[in-house]
């Protein structure tokens, strides 16, 4: 069978996501194995969120609010922003394929960190634009975005800038007099998306807080998603923040009823949860103040992160290492196919799977 399929689709390099616990028990022959790897809440899902899908199973026959009305309204409140602003998605993955489609065409460029979002490049490889990465800064500088490096890569093709805030696979965040100086610099016809999936685990008080540029002038879309510090990655619940002309522009390729009725009553639960989410939060940074621990007395380099997972340079083959840890049944991310051939990135577990990697690092970095 011959079919046309445009070059710039056949060049895409398909998203691969962490290894399933499944997947590791079938291959290696072992159990109770620990997953690391993929930046998931390690709480489980609120039992507020559980209960409320449970009641929402009786009308699974109805197709879901198309509008999301109920989600959007509590997330405009909750965001200080009004509904218009809101546009839904299929997980915050969902609303970069809408924006690269709505708004970028053969021949032009989005710039974006490298590394970064490995869903930014494919998305925008996708619409038959280019993309264009731009280096982190050094490991002087904890690996932060390079903004002053983007700008220098600003040209008349350039539509599009992806910011990452806090970054993955770093945790690095941009500060806010940096990111001002930053949008001087830039064109105000430049969509400019900051992606904020860990935003609620960042700490630092001078960070960008992207909701802040809405409406003031120039196109920002901020992406916020449920997949993390709310404990609900296998919904798949997105949003995104913007100026209500971008959203209606979005809602206008947005394929209808993208939030199935049981993830909009889950992450309607999880967003009155505030014990669960200070819960998530308390857990991480007891966690990470455990690990920042354990690394110093073994002496090993790590970079301090804003959000719930961190780099570790192991000095050695990352994938090496990361085979390893797989034969004692913890599950992490080698960095090899982020451009850090040597690094690790490792999510922040329970205190008990902490100890367990801790455990099986010490034994693996010893072999």
């Amino acid at each position: 069978m011959k079919i046309n399929v445009p070059d710039y689709i056949l060049k895409l390099k398909p998203y691969k996501p962490g290894k399933p616990i499944e997947e590791l028990e079938r291959e290696y022959g072992i159990k109770d194995s620990i997953k690391l790897a993929s930046n998931e809440n390690p709480q489980g899902p609120p039992e507020s969120a559980l209960e409320a899908m449970k009641n929402a199973l009786k009308n699974a026959h109805r197709y879901p609010d198309g509008s999301g009305f109920y989600l959007t309204q509590k997330l405009a409140t909750k965001n200080h922003v009004k509904p218009e602003n809101i546009v839904l998605g299929n997980g915050s993955d969902d609303i970069i394929g809408l924006l690269t489609r709505a708004f970028l065409t053969p021949g032009d460029q989005a710039l974006m960190p490298l590394p970064s979002f490995l869903m930014y490049e494919i998305m925008v490889n996708s619409a038959g634009a280019e993309s264009v990465f731009v280096p982190l800064s050094g490991p002087e500088k904890s690996f932060s975005i390079d903004l002053d490096g983007i700008v220098r890569m600003i040209n008349p093709k350039t539509r599009m800038i992806f910011l990452t805030n806090p970054n993955n696979p770093t945790g690095t965040v941009i500060r806010k007099d940096d990111f001002d100086s930053f949008c001087s610099k830039v064109p105000k016809d430049i969509l400019l998306v900051i992606d904020e999936a860990y935003i609620e685990f960042a700490r630092d008080e001078n960070g960008l807080f992207g909701q802040d540029y809405i409406d003031q002038g120039r196109p920002v879309v901020v992406l916020r998603t449920f997949s993390k510090a709310y404990g609900l990655a296998g919904l798949r619940v997105g949003y995104g923040i913007m100026d209500r002309d971008i959203a209606q522009v979005l809602n206008r390729v947005r394929m209808p009823f993208n939030v199935n009725s049981i993830a909009q009553a889950g992450a309607l639960a999880a967003l009155d949860d505030e014990d669960y989410l200070e819960k998530s939060l308390a857990v991480i940074q007891r966690g990470l103040d455990y690990l920042y621990g354990e690394l110093d007395g073994m002496g090993v380099t790590y970079f301090k992160t804003q959000s719930n997972f961190f780099l570790i340079d192991v000095k050695m083959s990352a994938d090496e290492v990361f085979e390893r840890l797989l034969r004692e049944g913890v599950i992490v991310r080698s960095m090899t196919s982020y451009g850090f051939p040597e690094y690790i990135r490792v999510t922040v577990g329970l205190i008990e799977e902490n100890k367990r990697f801790i455990m099986a690092f010490k034994k693996v970095v010893s072999l």
